[in-house]
């Protein structure tokens, strides 16, 4: 927070140390356009979940473990076995009958510490905590819009901003906060001074400043969150962005007014709320006893995970047709139906953007879509124009777009409702009906890059994939995506691997790479030879309708035989997909799933990713005898085909890390909603073409619909931690957690689960206290196999 020709010392260099380090704590929130699965712990991994259960306790009157009541429900269920409860009670240091016991009494409910807007709202009986919610709403849904306003705000500051529009704010003084805009218009218009003058008016020291900054941030919400966003893409790509730090002093203001206007009420109690924040952070005794009881319940998890594990023969003939699919877990279900289908088909798992991070430009597009994990910033370029049909749909677009503003501009609206409103009676009865609709597809997305370049991608993403030789004569690529309406969390059931976008581009430009005939003879000098037989493919799988696109297929040639043995497979894969995934969805029906996509009154067209509770690097034989029930998230894994172990680092710094965002995201939006969930879709409105709020306005809204993770009568997703297993020597796991803290972090502290899996394909170790030990149930496991 230094700059030029302003120099601090001291105190005020502590509390803005403070100030960043209350900011690492905030998660990121992504934009709807694109939204990214995001750990909402992500800023307390490094710490014991039992220590995070009282920080959020603290800073936000959060439980973070389910209710206790429903771990006993589990237990007498049986779901939750004798032994995973004495292994849990072991490692944390308790009794099997202290967690018992515990189960059957209620955790005390936590209370946030105070602000001085909760201390001003007690002795007033006046909303203030509810009355800041909508005017910090307000202003940030116009200061951070992305293009849904017809008039956008002026592009400043995040402060300098909210400082033009507090001080000619009434609204302060009509509610009792009176010369409030005074107040802000006399604020310095240096942020860094504007936080330090407020810091002093509060008494906050460095000591109280680290809690009390996190619990203003966490009042913030949503908006925190995608400012949070903004400072996390920039320091990834090795900048800078002080933006949530600036909504902090702007949150600090509002204290420091309501300090200052109803100090004599509440000086006292805001003196002991401060010591109370100074105080040293520890988990309580309750804190403790819900971590060992998640703990028992995630132990279980992995137990029955292990249990279901069942290898299948090694077959090393070869396959008539391979078929890659994203890791994401709605491919598990695709992957064994469609090998059920054929005996002649074998699958594979690799993430979604198929090792091809590209910055990509649609047809008649000026916007560039990043089309790669989030943890990535794409250097490649990859556009799909055809310059006689881009034209023309350019012009039609801009026809679209000039109507659709016509229609809901504020001189024309309601001129337009008026007199055309009844012509849109037959669109609501075709939308009410769900008729389908076929997108156009764009033509095929090039990458423009010398051969030597794309020879070197090549190999990268083929040994990566496990996949440097027993090509098959027919080898498809196939993406994902969800065809959806009416829902502005769309993109959340995309490709999380993609950005958040469908991952039919990255299959189709790698698809296209492989079938170059100059880049096969490149190959051949990096020790892969494609059998000049092979064709590869590209497709996208349709998770809402469990249907399988293919692109960009040859008009004449040797591999009519084999596309038609994979379209009558992928037919018969999506029939039993359908059948097996409408049990699972309220009032879903095989026949009807593939309507569900185009019904905008439709509130569940999938469940996405609801259920995830595990992720394993194996080869496919390792798993490909089990029914995972589109739970596990699968990587396709050969150790004895990696140089160096390069591969396996590369998965678990990338793939398992994504991973475990999507997992603990969705265990968020589970056990902490009101902190970490979108809300209710019912009354949902898209703000700013960001995000959503509840109602007409207030606190962004960041995570899932309540919608993606209850079913209208119980919870739809297990809040379990990921268990990664990894079918590798220990030497070489622990070398990669040796280099990794960060990613060792989550394994220490209880984040994840990291399992071993041996070349037989059983899970023979445990990852606990910086050691690999023997897993109890390996011998049985092997007697099932």
């Amino acid at each position: 927070m230094s700059a030029p020709n302003l120099h601090f010392t001291g105190p005020a260099l502590e509390l803005f140390a403070a100030a960043n380090q209350a900011v690492g704590q905030i998660p990121p929130a992504f934009p709807l356009e694109a939204t990214v699965a995001v750990n909402p712990f992500l800023g307390q991994t490094g710490e014991p979940r039992g220590l995070t259960a009282a920080r959020m306790a603290k800073v936000a009157g959060l439980r973070i473990f389910p209710a206790r009541d429903e771990i006993a429900n589990r237990i007498a269920r049986g779901e939750i076995p004798v032994e995973a409860l004495e292994s849990a009670a072991t490692s944390n240091g308790m009794t099997v009958s202290a967690l018992r016991d515990a189960a059957r009494h209620p955790a005390p409910m936590p209370d946030a510490l105070p602000t001085v807007t909760d201390l001003a709202a007690q002795a007033t009986g006046i909303g203030w905590p509810e009355f800041l919610a909508d005017r910090i709403g307000a202003w940030a849904a116009v200061h951070f819009d992305k293009g849904q306003a017809f008039w956008p705000a002026p592009d400043q500051r995040a402060y300098t901003a909210w400082k033009a529009f507090a001080s000619r704010d009434l609204t302060p003084g009509i509610a009792g906060l009176t010369g409030f805009a005074g107040r802000v218009a006399a604020l310095p218009d240096e942020p860094r001074l504007a936080f330090l003058r407020t810091c002093a008016q509060l008494g906050v020291t460095p000591e109280a400043a680290p809690l009390y900054f996190h619990r203003l941030l966490m009042t913030l919400q949503g908006w925190g969150q995608y400012a949070r966003h903004l400072g996390w893409l920039a320091e990834r790509d090795g900048g800078q962005d002080d933006t949530l730090v600036q909504m902090l002093t702007i949150r600090l203001a509002w204290d420091a007014a309501l300090l200052e206007h109803f100090g004599p009420e509440i000086a006292d109690t805001w003196t002991e709320a401060l010591a109370r924040y100074a105080e040293p952070l520890a988990p309580s005794a309750d804190d403790l006893l819900d971590a060992a009881l998640q703990d028992a319940a995630d132990r279980a998890a992995e137990q029955a995970l292990i249990g279901t594990i069942a290898p299948a023969p090694v077959d090393d003939s070869r396959p008539a047709i391979q078929a890659t699919f994203c890791i994401d877990v709605r491919s598990e279900v695709f992957r064994r139906a469609l090998e059920q289908a054929d005996s002649g088909i074998r699958t594979k798992g690799f993430a979604g953007f198929f090792g091809l991070a590209v910055t990509h430009r649609a047809h008649a597009s000026d916007v560039a879509e990043a089309r790669a994990p989030v943890l990535l910033n794409p250097a490649l370029q990859s556009d799909a124009s055809d310059s006689v049909l881009e034209t023309a749909t350019r012009i039609t677009r801009r026809g679209t777009r000039a109507w659709g503003r016509f229609k809901m501009a504020a001189v024309s609206a309601f001129a337009f409702v008026e007199a055309a409103g009844p012509l849109y009676i037959g669109k609501l009865v075709k939308d009410a009906l769900a008729r389908a609709r076929t997108a156009p597809v764009d033509p095929a997305p090039q990458l423009d890059l010398p051969l030597d370049d794309r020879v070197a991608a090549a190999a990268q993403v083929l040994r990566a994939m496990s996949l440097t030789n027993g090509f098959a004569r027919l080898v498809l690529i196939a993406g994902h995506g969800a065809t959806v309406t009416n829902t502005p969390h769309a993109s959340a059931l995309q490709c999380g691997a993609c950005g958040g976008h469908a991952g039919d581009v990255n299959a189709r430009l790698l698809a296209a790479l492989l079938n170059d005939t100059e880049l096969r003879a490149g190959l051949i000098e990096q020790g892969i030879e494609v059998p000049a037989d092979t064709l590869f493919v590209a497709g996208l799988h349709d998770t809402v309708s469990d249907r399988l696109t293919l692109f960009d297929l040859p008009e004449a040639g040797d591999h009519a035989a084999d596309l038609a043995r994979l379209r009558s497979a992928l037919t018969l894969a999506g029939q039993t997909a359908r059948a097996e995934r409408a049990r699972t969805l309220p009032r879903g029906t095989a026949d009807t799933l593939a309507r569900r996509g185009g019904d905008w009154s439709e509130l569940r067209p999938e469940w996405g990713l609801a259920g995830c509770n595990a992720f394993i690097a194996a080869p496919r034989r390792a798993t490909a005898g089990s029914d995972l029930g589109g739970r596990v998230f699968l990587h396709d894994y050969d150790w004895q085909d990696d140089r160096d172990f390069a591969t396996l680092e590369l998965i678990m710094t990338a793939p398992v890390v994504v991973a475990s965002w999507i997992s603990l995201q969705y265990y968020g939006s589970s056990v902490a909603h009101d902190a970490f969930g979108a809300g209710n879709k019912l009354i949902h409105n898209v703000t700013g073409g960001i995000g959503v709020v509840e109602g007409n306005g207030g606190m962004l809204r960041a995570g899932l619909p309540l919608q993606s993770v209850h079913d209208g009568d119980g919870p739809r997703h297990a809040p379990e931690r990921l268990s990664v297993v990894l079918a590798a020597p220990r030497q070489a796991i622990m070398a990669v957690l040796e280099r990794h803290a960060d990613l060792r972090a989550l394994f220490d502290n209880g984040w994840l689960a990291l399992l071993r899996m041996n070349d037989a394909g059983l899970i023979v170790d445990r990852y606990e206290g910086g050691v690999f030990r023997p897993v109890a149930d390996a011998a049985a496991q092997a007697q099932v196999a």
